[in-house]
């Protein structure tokens, strides 16, 4: 199935509306993003978690810029596991790897969001760090060629 057969069924069921394209909410996505992976950078020898999470946030604006490009927007509900089927099917099976270890991290930091005995450790930050970084330069250069004359601040 094709993102476009995805799309369909996720407005069907709520879970998408249309929108505009606006290369400045994308921009600010990129942005936050880098942000993002700098302070799960910072906070690597402090909080693991801190490190996971922020990794995870940045996977997941990049995921809604993807999603903006195609002029759509995640609904309430279950925005999070929406932008990741979603941005998956856009990007399509060169990131299927990439995608399966965002999806790995959507449930990883639902559990430990709400089990407060489920810890994170140093190398599973190190990797969501290390799948953070390469998931936003993708992305970072995907939105670069889709809109050349677009001049992004990031």
């Amino acid at each position: 199935m094709d993102y476009k057969e995805t799309a369909k069924i996720m407005l069907d069921r709520g879970l998408l509306k249309k929108q505009r394209i606006d290369f400045k909410q994308i921009e600010a996505l990129l942005f936050r993003a880098q942000k993002d992976l700098s302070a799960a950078r910072a906070n690597l020898e402090i909080d693991e978690e801190v490190t996971y999470n922020y990794a995870y946030l940045a996977m997941l604006r990049c995921g809604r810029a993807i999603i903006f490009m195609k002029e759509y927007r995640p609904t309430d509900g279950q925005q999070h596991k929406t932008v990741i089927e979603l941005s998956g099917r856009i990007l399509g099976e060169r990131f299927k790897d990439i995608i399966n270890k965002f999806d790995s991290m959507r449930r990883k930091r639902n559990q430990f969001t709400y089990d407060p005995f489920l810890p994170v450790s140093k190398l599973e930050a190190k990797s969501a760090l290390k799948t953070a970084e390469e998931f936003v330069k993708k992305i970072v250069e995907i939105v670069k060629k889709e809109n050349p004359q677009q001049k992004f601040n990031f």
